[in-house]
């Protein structure tokens, strides 16, 4: 399935469907680094970073790169 039909599906049942996004966006922001947040889902740094922020998330000092070395 999907997003625009899953989309089309939560409109016609009347469920609101972007509460629940921006819901798990920032519960995913809690217990995630914002830069990872970002990368998995497209979005910009400045957003996660800001919804971090509103959130009252502890990641705001993850620096981000490789760290494998």
């Amino acid at each position: 399935m999907t997003p625009d039909a899953l989309q089309t599906r939560f409109r016609q049942a009347s469920i609101p469907a972007l509460n629940g996004r921006t819901a798990a966006l920032r519960h995913l922001v809690l217990q995630t680094p914002a830069p990872v947040v970002a990368r998995m889902l497209g979005y910009t740094h400045d957003h996660t970073a800001r919804i971090t922020t509103e959130t009252g998330g502890t990641w705001t000092r993850y620096a981000a790169g490789n760290h494998t070395q």
